[in-house]
Order: C-alpha cells, then structure tokens, then sequence
C-alpha cells in the first residue's frame, strides 16, 4: 500500500492525544470558572503530552521512520 499505512495509530500518538485533549479541556474549565492557575496547570499539562509523547516514541511505541522508497 503506502508509506502512510497507519495514519498514527500508534500507543505513543493515543496517549498524546488523551493528555492534549484533558489539558485542553482542564484550560476550558479554567477559563470558564476564571481560575488563572488552573489554566495554567493545563498549560503545563500540555507540555508534559509533547514530553511524554516523546519519550514513547524514543521507547520504540511511535511510528518508526519511514524508508526511503525509490
């Protein structure tokens, strides 16, 4: 088929994207309740998914690199 077969459905990508949509959702409630820490505690729950995700994929959990296919 093609180089772009699993779309990132991998283990590190789902976990990314479970801990970017809470941070995202905790930021929304933080705003909403008018809590500037809580918003910024999702902020800092953000970085930490890009750090996680990462670290998964240095672990051999993400997409592996493509080859080229010349």
């Amino acid at each position: 088929m093609s180089a772009h077969d699993d779309h990132g459905n991998t283990p590190a990508a789902w976990t990314v994207l479970v801990i970017v949509t809470a941070a995202f959702i905790i930021g929304t409630v933080g705003l909403l309740v008018g809590s500037w820490v809580i918003f910024w505690v999702s902020v800092g729950v953000l970085v930490l998914g890009g750090i996680v995700g990462k670290v998964m994929q240095a672990m051999g959990l993400g997409k592996s690199k493509a080859t080229s296919a010349s």
